[in-house]
């Protein structure tokens, strides 16, 4: 896809020629380095003999899981133990060339391993190292262990959300990391924040992102909320609306968009209704407004109801799966999916969400076998064929011809 004002086309990659130590598993830093890859950065992640967790989570197909494609597609495979001397020599032998660490075990492993910013600064000043953790590198809970679902229940995400569910007082199942996704976004910002600055100060930094501040960051209201009484509505604000055949969510968030909705309803004359005509009114009658609106949007089908919302500029979407939502014209306009290859074959992933005038952000070709680069690796570092081959025994992998 060609974005308009590139005539020329799209060649270029914002972090060509950067190169990153990804020690990094599951998800939080692999989706972090899978967009410093998708940069253009040389992205080499660090595994163990077994490998990654995420190489054996479904789908799998001929060994190969696509879930572990999506997030290390573009990635080089570096397989080392690192209780290893001999392999943390070859670590800090790589970090002499290396730009950006990224780590998310829990705060003190990599001290323990002499791998820790401390350790690394004093090789290269100008290295970048951020640490993902669940609750920050230091204060009274920071060893504590956290996945992202503990973090969502810690962050009191999950009791937020349980507000908007009536009549429901047991918090729902979790099965969307969107801990792990939002904070591993936080890390590549703070990443690129911190690659600005050594542009002109020519340092290093290590950087401290904390999963539980990442997902207070999504209760924007409840932030607030929480320091100052405040009357919720006495129906959620922003929930299904029921059809002839389904339901569709509308979100009504501006003056402009109620008033398109109760149009649409043939009931303009609620833009003047003293229940609904102000925000806070409106607010506190919500539930009577909204059971107006369904009074009309039951007689419609989904499609139709769309149409009619859509044709007054009602933010509005029917309810969809994610099968659905990839299927969407949009989806294939953007140009949001790319192939990527891995040893069993070829499957989707999800490009950035983002495009770039005069950058190349497509996600790389390729998710590499386990241990797939490690001999390239370690012959630049500068070990022996004699070690080398000591390495390649033990841990029964070979680079690939």
């Amino acid at each position: 896809m060609t974005i308009e004002g590139n005539d020329e086309g799209i060649t270029t990659r914002s972090f060509e020629g950067l190169r990153v130590l990804d020690f990094s598993t599951t998800i939080a830093g692999p989706h972090c380095t899978r967009m410093l890859a998708d940069m253009g950065a040389e992205v080499i992640k660090i595994e163990s003999v077994e490998g990654e967790t995420m190489r054996t989570r479904p789908p799998v197909r001929g060994g190969c899981s696509s879930t572990f494609g999506q997030l290390n597609a573009g990635k080089k495979s570096l397989v080392l133990d690192l209780k290893s001397p001999d392999a943390v020599e070859a670590i800090r032998r790589l970090v002499a060339s290396t730009d950006i660490v990224v780590e998310n075990f829990r705060p003190g492993v990599m001290r323990r391993l002499k791998l820790d910013y401390a350790s690394l600064q004093q090789l290269n000043p100008k290295l970048i190292y951020c640490s993902i953790s669940g609750y920050g590198q230091t204060g009274p809970s920071a060893e504590l262990p956290a996945y992202a679902p503990v973090i969502h229940a810690a962050s009191g995400y999950d009791m937020a959300h349980l507000s908007y569910q009536p009549g429901r007082d047991r918090p729902d199942y979790c099965g969307i990391y969107h801990a792990d996704v939002l904070t591993g976004v936080y890390a590549f910002g703070a990443i690129s924040a911190a690659l600005y600055q050594r542009h002109e100060s020519r340092k290093g930094q290590h950087i401290d992102v904390s999963m539980l501040e990442s997902m207070l960051s999504l209760t924007l209201n409840e932030v607030q909320w929480s320091q100052f009484e405040v009357a919720p509505p006495s129906r959620p604000m922003f929930g299904p609306v029921e059809t002839a055949d389904g339901y569709v969510m509308v979100a009504i968030a501006s003056e402009k968009t109620f008033q398109g909705l109760v149009t649409a309803a043939g009931h303009p004359e609620w833009i003047v209704d003293p229940r609904f005509a102000r925000y806070g009114d409106r607010r506190s009658n919500w539930k009577e407004l909204m059971e107006g609106i369904e009074t009309w949007s039951r007689t419609l089908n989904t499609e139709k109801c769309l149409a009619e919302m859509n044709a007054v500029g009602v933010p509005c979407s029917a309810y969809r799966t994610v099968a659905q939502a990839l299927n969407d014209p949009q989806i294939a306009h953007r140009g949001a999916l790319v192939e990527v290859e891995d040893d069993s074959g070829k499957f989707k992933v999800l490009n950035m969400p983002f495009r770039m005038s005069g950058t190349n952000v497509t996600a790389g070709k390729r998710a590499a076998t386990l241990g797939e680069h490690t001999v390239a690796l370690l012959k630049e570092s500068g070990l022996s064929d004699e070690a080398i081959a000591a390495f390649a025994g033990k841990s029964k992998v070979a680079e690939r011809r």
